[in-house]
């Protein structure tokens, strides 16, 4: 076999010969998700072990992720969980044959991704006001 290919066609066609869609955007935001997610396994690996150490440790390791950097990390941590968990559920539907036509993937596809936005904000509100509470009440 010759090392010159002389096949203009792409190999695989991705970007460059596909239109953006939807379903597009959500299959390879689940990929990036659970790369993100298996990323933040190391976040709360510190957290456990940084609880253990004592709490010099752990004070240290709260006010790293309490600072800007951190809870952005920690915001996009939750998004990545909300986005994969309902995401996850939209691919088990499709697995049972639900959903599968182009309109409903389509529509289940957005439908996934203002719920991850619409989740993680109320997990985040629901934290901070909470704390904010415990807080004043404290």
């Amino acid at each position: 076999m010759s090392a010159n290919w002389s096949d203009p066609r792409p190999l695989s066609p991705f970007t460059s010969v596909w239109r953006w869609h939807v379903t597009m955007v959500t299959s390879i935001l689940h990929r990036a998700s659970g790369v993100a997610l298996y990323g933040g396994v190391f976040v709360i690996v510190a957290w456990l072990a940084a609880a253990a150490e004592g709490p010099k440790t752990y004070m240290k390791l709260m006010s790293v992720m309490g600072s800007i950097p951190g809870r952005a990390l920690l915001f996009a941590f939750t998004l990545a969980l909300s986005f994969h968990l309902l995401n996850g559920v939209r691919y088990l539907m499709w697995g049972k044959g639900v959903g599968y036509d182009k309109e409903t993937a389509d529509r289940t596809a957005w439908v996934v991704l203002v719920l991850s936005v619409l989740l993680t904000l109320a997990i985040w509100a629901t934290a901070y006001w909470g704390l904010n509470l415990l807080s004043v009440g404290g």
